[in-house]
């Protein structure tokens, strides 16, 4: 069964442009690992500072290898810094 992984950030304002190109390359490589099926980066009309990103996942087994993935720590990290 799939399974949906929610995100919600609330970043300053002087990083969105920062924040696009992180979540770019956090998606590129999760497209790669197993079990990936899709993913979506939503803004809020009335508070472009906030966002959500959605991915799909076939299994929570899945999910939980690519949450402990290194490359995907460091990008969270990095990600983690934007919202202050």
């Amino acid at each position: 069964m799939a399974i949906k992984v929610v995100h919600q950030r609330r970043i300053q304002p002087d990083n969105k442009e920062e924040l696009g190109m992180l979540l770019s390359r956090l998606r590129t490589a999760a497209v790669s690992q197993p079990g990936y099926l899709s993913g979506e980066t939503l803004v809020a009309l009335d508070d472009q500072n906030s966002h959500l990103v959605i991915s799909t996942w076939q299994t929570l087994q899945e999910w939980r290898a690519w949450e402990g993935n290194q490359e995907r720590r460091i990008l969270i990290a990095m990600i983690d810094k934007l919202a202050g």
